[in-house]
């Protein structure tokens, strides 16, 4: 029994998921609760929505996967317990600050925000001094992920300033730092060191992809930033025709493999695919002059950043449980029912663009995000928690 009680914290990807997965019920509720008017916010409710999905959802996953991970990408040791154990207490309650202080007080918020900054500081650091003392004899991988993780502390500290000092005029830059230079390079970062590897995938990568890739993403931030939207459309089409090009060239074969690998791939295509929609739905507004409703942000927000999420949290959760990385019927459901999430928020959308007035699909596109983590949380919490089921 006293094993049991200590296996939640024994490896640092648990009670990481665990706070992720938790948040992305409870923050989404909130929103949809705020934007439906049901809910009244000290914070708008759009900087809200980014800021937690961001850095209570994904920056907790991100790091739960790389303080598992990381050590052995570098071949440095293991993160002390006593290290990750202190951070996410600190998550927690920074979360929970965060919380009251959106109800209650703007500047309990920001205070909120600097408390979890400065756990995220102290992620980087650590992940920092793996990578240097680590005798890996390729590094390039982690170079990468680094360079995404000190976006993702730019990123941060923008939200900071412009909560702190009413500086909404920096909310847009805070948000594309944050979700293109942080969020997507990252997973982005790993999905293409992992996947082709978890494939058996044995093409020669491109050695100047990534660097390729990750200069796109500036130019991206940059021209969404500023609302240049001629040149992002530019840059979309771009993103999309050499991200195709080469996970073709991977030569993955998704549809002859098993639902743990496939859908990885399909959250690897759903990146140029989201950009190639960015570019029509910005060029709907430059020509049409209607707008999409952040279809191009939902498309990679769902459609590759959550089926990458649930695809390797899915795959860690089991693999570090001593259970085979498989996935049953019910596993694989939850890997499709994702995409019904992308689809019913897409729907959304284009309600919008067209004025059809079907708003309820809102509602059932909130409602089918939580499900999906209720799900995915009532299948795997046990798992973390307590350890192999028998």
């Amino acid at each position: 029994m006293q094993m049991k009680q200590n296996y939640f914290l024994s490896q640092p990807h648990q009670p990481f998921f665990i706070l992720g997965v938790f948040n992305a019920i409870v923050m989404m509720l909130i929103f949809a609760l705020s934007y439906k008017g049901v809910l009244t916010l000290q914070i708008d409710t759009t900087t809200f929505h980014v800021y937690t999905l961001a850095y209570l959802l994904f920056n907790n996953v991100f790091t739960g996967f790389l303080f598992t991970t990381f050590p052995r990408f570098n071949q440095s040791h293991v993160i002390e317990k006593n290290y990750y154990t202190t951070i996410f207490y600190v998550n927690l309650a920074g979360t929970l600050l965060f919380v009251v202080g959106a109800f209650a007080n703007v500047y309990l918020a920001a205070s909120a925000m600097l408390l979890l900054f400065i756990s995220q500081v102290f992620i980087v650091y650590k992940l920092q001094k793996i990578y240097n003392v680590g005798h890996a004899p390729d590094k390039k991988d982690s170079y990468w992920i680094l360079i995404a993780q000190y976006f993702g502390l730019a990123g941060h500290l923008l939200f900071i300033i412009a909560t702190l000092f009413s500086l909404y005029t920096l909310i847009p830059t805070a948000i594309n730092i944050t979700f293109y230079l942080y969020l997507i390079f990252l997973a982005f970062s790993i999905g293409q060191r992992m996947i082709p590897f978890f494939s058996h995938s044995w093409a020669e990568k491109n050695p100047h992809f990534i660097k390729i890739v990750f200069g796109l993403f500036i130019l991206k931030s940059i021209f969404a930033s500023a609302d240049i939207k001629m040149a992002e459309l530019l840059i979309d089409t771009i993103l999309a025709l050499y991200m195709l090009r080469e996970f073709l060239r991977w030569d993955l074969h998704p549809l002859h493999s098993p639902s743990i690998l496939w859908v990885l791939h399909l959250a690897l295509f759903w990146l140029p695919t989201a950009f190639g929609l960015s570019a029509i739905s910005l060029a709907a507004v430059l020509f049409l002059d209607t707008s999409f409703y952040f279809l191009n942000i939902h498309l990679l927000a769902i459609g590759f950043l959550t089926t990458v999420l649930i695809g390797f949290g899915t795959r860690v959760t089991l693999g570090h449980a001593g259970m085979p990385p498989q996935a049953d019927k019910f596993a694989t459901g939850i890997f499709v029912f994702i995409q019904v999430v992308v689809l019913l928020r897409s729907l959304f959308s284009i309600n919008v663009a067209f004025g059809w007035g079907a708003n309820f699909l809102f509602d059932i596109s909130f409602t089918a995000w939580l499900i999906l983590f209720l799900l995915w949380g009532g299948r795997y919490a046990k798992i973390l928690i307590f350890g192999k089921q028998p």
